[in-house]
Formats: structure tokens, C-alpha cells, sequence
């Protein structure tokens, strides 16, 4: 099994360049097609949130033709420039979306269980996982200890060291931290928000951010310098289930890149 990673699309509305400078548009659809190219390519993808840049029915009208053009299903979660009600409306046909309250839900028909959890907190650029969330969480991991597990969720619950958004991520994340330890069967933790292929090990598991297929957030330690953003090449994550029900995550980058070269000659030699 094969799993994409698509996040933090910030598409506008009426075609409108992010920040006057990036194509976001370009971006998504440049990933679509990348991602239906790939041979085999992925069962299933996800979409990590921020998937337009206001939250607005405008940017989700732009937003659904080009995702429903993806060659497999996908699921969505919200992040912090998504707007709750108004993406429930826009996927009001994506019937694992609930209906009211969190956009919180579990997939079951795949080798791997997939949970994704809405972190928004309306109007704030942080996310959260609360007592409530972490209620629905715990209950449903408890449902299926021994499947392996993998939750998808936009703002990360680690820090970075990129201090601009490091004070953005997931609050109560010690918390969460402390649920997902008591649940071994979670394998992965797949994150948007930063832009950036980013990893760590977190809570007796791996947590990742996912690139974006649009721009990236600079690559910055220091305390002192201001947001910015830079137009590295477009990538975005690939999670694979091996013949040991573990995932490994990998990147493709989106574009059309020289080679495969073989490495050996016709007789098996190394090529010299």
C-alpha cells in the first residue's frame, strides 16, 4: 500500500498569486497530475489542511475540480487558514466527513487504519487537541489496539527550531504525546503547517511534516528573522506499507527530472 501526502495548498480565489507571488493553483495541479503518474501508483491520499488560503466557498470551488481529478480517493482535513462549516459544505459528498462538531474521522478499508484530526482553532494561526478531541482520540484508537495505525493532523505537536512557527504548533501536544505512547499500534504521525519535509522521533513513534507542492517556509534557526517563504522545488510525501506492516516514508518531487540511468552494464558490471 501506498499513501500521498498533499498539504498546505493556499489556493485563492479567482486565481490570485499567494503572497503576489506563487502560482498555488499551478502548484496543486502540477501535484495531481505528478501523483497519477506514478507507477504503482498510490492507493489512497491525504490532504494535511490549509487547503485554501481565506477559508472561503471561492477558494474551495477552485479547489475540488482539481483534487477530484486525483486518479484515487483522497480525505481532507482542515488547518488553520481552512474554515470549518465552509469545507464541510464544500465535501458535503465525502460521506466520512461528520456532519457536525469536529471534522475528526477514521478510514477502515485499508491495510493500514487512517485517522485524521481537526486541530483548528477558528481565527487563531495554532491548533489544539483539547480534552474533547483527545476523548474521541483515545476512543478510537482503543477500538482497533492491534491494526497498524497512522494519524494525519495539520499542526505538528513537535518543535522545529524555526521559531516563527514553531509557536504556531499543535497546544497540548504533551498530552497527546502521552495518548499515542499508550498506543503502540500508531506507526506514523503525518503533519502540514510548516511546509517543509520535516521528521522526528515523537511518543515512541515517527512524526513528519509533509512539503508543500507550492512554496516552502524558509529554512531559518535564528530568532530573530522575520517570516518568509521560498520557492524551493515542489515535493510532497509518500508513505509505503512493506511486507511487514511497517511504514517508511519517502518524498517524490513533482516535475520532470533527468535519468532513471542504470548503474550496470548489459554483462552485470558496474558501469565505469
Amino acid at each position: 500500500m501506498i499513501i500521498a501526502q498533499i498539504t498546505d495548498l493556499h489556493i485563492k480565489a479567482t486565481g490570485k498569486l499567494a503572497y503576489r507571488a506563487v502560482d498555488t493553483v499551478a502548484g496543486l495541479t502540477a501535484c495531481v497530475g505528478h501523483l497519477n503518474g506514478l507507477d504503482p501508483r498510490p492507493n489512497v491520499a491525504l490532504v494535511t489542511g490549509d487547503l485554501g488560503d481565506f477559508g472561503i466557498p471561492a477558494e474551495y470551488a477552485i479547489i475540488r475540480p482539481i483534487l477530484d481529478k486525483l486518479a484515487m480517493p483522497y480525505y481532507v482535513i482542515p488547518g488553520n487558514h481552512d474554515e470549518r462549516e465552509t469545507m464541510r459544505q464544500a465535501f458535503a459528498d465525502h460521506a466520512y466527513l461528520p456532519r457536525a462538531d469536529f471534522l475528526h474521522y477514521a478510514i477502515e478499508e485499508y491495510a493500514v487504519r487512517l485517522i485524521g484530526l481537526d486541530t483548528l482553532v477558528p481565527g487563531e494561526p495554532f491548533g489544539e487537541m483539547c480534552a474533547t478531541r483527545l476523548a474521541w482520540l483515545e476512543n478510537c484508537l482503543s477500538e482497533r489496539p492491534k491494526t497498524p495505525t497512522l494519524i494525519f493532523m495539520h499542526h505538528p505537536p513537535f518543535l522545529t527550531g524555526i521559531r516563527h512557527m514553531d509557536w504556531q504548533n499543535c497546544r497540548n501536544s504533551a498530552a497527546l504525546g502521552e495518548l499515542i505512547m499508550r498506543n503502540q499500534q500508531v506507526q506514523m504521525v503525518l503533519c502540514g503547517h510548516v511546509h517543509r519535509a520535516i521528521e522526528t522521533s515523537w511518543a515512541g513513534t515517527i512524526a513528519s511534516i509533509g512539503p508543500s507542492p507550492c512554496h516552502s517556509v524558509a529554512l531559518d534557526f535564528s530568532e530573530r528573522s522575520p517570516p518568509a517563504f521560498s520557492l524551493e522545488p515542489p515535493a510532497c510525501r509518500l508513505v509505503y506499507l512493506n511486507d511487514n506492516d511497517r511504514l517508511i516514508g519517502h518524498l517524490t518531487y513533482i516535475g520532470s527530472f533527468a535519468g532513471p540511468y542504470p548503474f550496470f552494464n548489459t554483462d552485470g558490471s558496474l558501469i565505469d
